[in-house]
């Protein structure tokens, strides 16, 4: 094993051990070994993320646990988002971010949101349970081109379609692209709600906004 898979690995323990004491030396520790802060955010921290759901899933951990992973996992970003690469291309639009009215859990809408910004995209975010009247004011206030809706609740996902509806009333919605993800969402139902696309993670959340920008 290299000293950077050695690192990752270390990085992703941390998250999954719930180590917050050990994390920050070891993704400063990282950094100053000259590898990429991406790989370390990806291939570290949100893989012990993952990791930790998978365990939340299985009922070996609950949410106190849960909650405690995600903080030790921003502390870690705190270190490398300084070091990720910003893309060098022109300012590219505009993007509302935000979870929907009736959810709180923000760790996918943050990594979509470090993830955007590091491809130059500038970012509003709206924050946690987000009443669809919001997304439409920053829309109209702030010049954006994308909203991206974002919740882990199967109870929320209406609120994604109220957003959508309040475009289409207020007359912006041939003018927006919509984008919506998490844990309940699927391509089939991002149809349905009438959203532009979806996205499974942070990765492929750029993928798509650059492809709907024609970036």
């Amino acid at each position: 094993m290299t000293k950077k898979e050695e690192l990752l690995k270390a990085l992703s323990e941390c998250v999954v051990e719930m180590e917050d004491d050990k994390v920050i030396p070891i993704a400063e520790e990282y950094i100053k070994s000259g590898y990429p802060a991406i790989d370390g955010l990806l291939l570290g921290l949100v893989d012990g993320m993952n990791k930790a759901a998978d365990l939340y899933e299985s009922e070996e951990y609950f949410i106190p646990e849960l909650m405690i992973c995600s903080d030790v996992m921003y502390n870690g970003m705190d270190i490398l988002r300084p070091h990720l690469e910003m893309s060098d291309s022109q300012q590219k639009c505009k993007v509302v971010i935000g979870v929907v009215e009736g959810d709180t859990h923000d760790i996918g809408k943050n990594l979509v949101k470090i993830m955007l910004e590091a491809a130059g995209y500038e970012m509003i975010d709206l924050g946690r349970d987000v009443p669809a009247a919001s997304f439409i004011d920053a829309v109209k206030n702030k010049g954006a081109k994308v909203v991206a809706l974002s919740t882990l609740m199967s109870t929320a996902i209406s609120n994604m379609q109220k957003v959508v509806e309040l475009l289409d009333k207020e007359g912006l919605r041939d003018s927006i692209k919509v984008i919506v993800g998490g844990g309940p969402i699927s391509l089939e139902l991002a149809k349905k709600l009438g959203a532009d696309g979806y996205s499974k993670n942070a990765v492929e959340a750029v993928k798509l906004v650059n492809r709907l920008m024609g970036a």
